[in-house]
């Protein structure tokens, strides 16, 4: 995006502005003739009218995104004769319409100007916006002449050219750190603080728009180090590693073309659910695994199998008849924590007719509800944990509370028990 408006008659260094600026342009787009998989395009405001008086929609896009266009720019670049105001805000807001649709892209702004908005426009609030919706990157600014940092800050990564050579060098930074990815690594911490694990899936965040960045699958190398990624460093990142429960690192920044560790702690056990002492497991048989103290589920664990957690204490809620509840369970580095229930029994529950009824635990003198039995049902079977039991029933065709009927019994691990009800 470059300033054509009437400023740019001014003289600076060796030359006009806008002399300089386009021939040192014109000289970085020489050397990105050959890169791939880079489109460009030219916006250019101020150039098409005459100040006064100001015309704030001076803007236009003179070169469409395309492949090998450098030319083309250069052509325009030549030709441009400055005019008019500067209609900064007005400009980055036309420019979402510039960029055209495409997966896996970086849409990336730069902007060269010798000054800041005099539409009344508010640039840093329209490049919010385009960060947010995931139109393009943070932009870069070039500020010819004089610091304009203050009022550029906000837009996007601001660099003072105040001389010829520092516009060059500008310019430089700009398009290698535009086109150039970098590399890091993700430490995920143990209780020793060793980068020692790994195999989980970590999301990369931009923490401006909240967009998904990156996905990777956690990886040490045949060395038993981090894997090395690449990614974009033009993008403050909040990193989700998705451990159990989740962990986070928030506003990554990344310095260009530097290696850059990235150490998230993260130690981690198992939990392993057993019915048991056998082995043998009940079929969808499963657990509901809570943080300490905490009401949210966490994670659903099926009996027979083994899962990761981070290290701490966690609150079983195990769904068998009755519901067990095993609390401040204990994960360790590396540890497999093995939480056990008895074998279950059977009981079935044989009716002669329909009815309503239920089942109870029996403790302490106390019937503890657990299960409501199926009133088409005239046959049910069921898995409880070993203990005492009571069903209380009455037929659906007895209108009386009088012929309600009740039947204690008790369950062995392993063990079938057939329970007979009669209406009376």
């Amino acid at each position: 995006m470059f300033d054509a408006s009437q400023s740019m008659y001014g003289r600076w260094q060796s030359d006009i502005k806008i002399k300089i600026a386009r021939e040192l342009l014109s000289n970085i787009l020489d050397s990105l003739v050959n890169v791939e998989n880079l489109e460009m395009a030219l916006r250019v405001y101020g150039h098409q009218k005459n100040y006064p008086p100001q015309d704030c929609d001076d803007t236009r896009l003179e070169v469409g995104f395309g492949a090998n266009n450098a030319i083309k720019i250069k052509h325009i670049l030549s030709t441009l004769t400055p005019k008019g105001t500067t209609p900064i805000a007005y400009s980055l807001q036309q420019a979402e319409k510039d960029f055209t649709p495409c997966e896996n892209c970086r849409n990336i702004i730069v902007l060269i100007t010798d000054g800041i908005e005099e539409c009344g426009g508010d640039p840093c609030a329209v490049s919010r916006q385009l960060q947010k919706s995931g139109i393009a990157l943070k932009p870069f600014i070039i500020g010819i002449g004089r610091n304009f940092s203050d009022a550029f800050d906000c837009v996007g990564t601001y660099y003072d050219a105040s001389s010829e050579v520092a516009f060059r060098k500008a310019l430089n930074v700009v398009i290698s750190q535009a086109l150039n990815s970098t590399t890091a690594q993700v430490n995920l911490l143990d209780t020793y603080g060793k980068p020692t694990e790994t195999n989980v899936n970590m999301t990369f965040y931009d923490s401006f728009s909240g967009l998904i960045k990156y996905s990777f699958i956690h990886t040490l190398n045949n060395k038993g180090l981090p894997d090395t990624i690449t990614i974009d460093p033009l993008i403050t990142y909040n990193v989700v590693i998705h451990t159990l429960p989740s962990v986070k690192a928030n506003n990554i920044k990344l310095t260009p073309g530097k290696h850059t560790v990235i150490p998230v702690y993260s130690p981690q056990g198992y939990i392993q659910l057993k019915v048991g002492s056998s082995g043998k497991t009940v079929k969808d048989l499963r657990c509901i695994v809570r943080e300490d103290g905490k009401m949210k589920t966490l994670n659903i664990q099926t009996f027979g199998n083994t899962k990761k957690y981070l290290t701490g204490q966690y609150d079983l809620e195990i769904l068998c008849l009755p519901r067990i509840l095993v609390e401040d369970v204990e994960v360790s580095q590396s540890h497999t924590t093995t939480v056990e229930i008895p074998q279950p029994g059977i009981i079935v529950i044989q009716k002669s007719v329909n009815g309503y009824g239920s089942l109870y635990v029996e403790e302490n003198n106390e019937l503890r509800w657990i299960y409501d039995m199926r009133n088409d049902y005239l046959r049910e079977s069921l898995l409880l944990q070993p203990g005492n039991y009571r069903v209380v029933f009455r037929s659906k065709y007895m209108n009386e509370s009088i012929y309600t009927i009740e039947k204690s019994f008790h369950i062995e691990s392993g063990i079938t028990t057939n329970l007979r009800l009669y209406e009376h």
